[in-house]
């Protein structure tokens, strides 16, 4: 079996542009309550997928099904 190398150069003249640069993601600033964070934290361990992954999915697919925010006072 021969030995996997790494090329010295490389030629990038045909490369194609990376098809998810519309799906790249923007850093934020924001603040989340604490039991918010545990909660999803939690959930973290059961699925193992980083929290702040686990929130960027559940907040995609929010806005992918055009979910409307419900909110009462209390």
């Amino acid at each position: 079996m021969g030995e996997d190398k790494m090329r010295k150069e490389y030629d990038f003249t045909n490369a194609k542009l990376n098809p998810y640069i519309k799906k790249l993601r923007k850093q934020i600033s924001i603040r989340i309550d604490m039991d918010t964070i545990n909660f999803f934290k939690k959930q973290a361990e059961k699925t193992g997928i980083a929290y702040q992954n686990l929130m960027n999915l559940y907040l995609s697919d929010c806005a992918v099904h055009s979910k409307n925010i419900n909110i009462t006072w209390k």
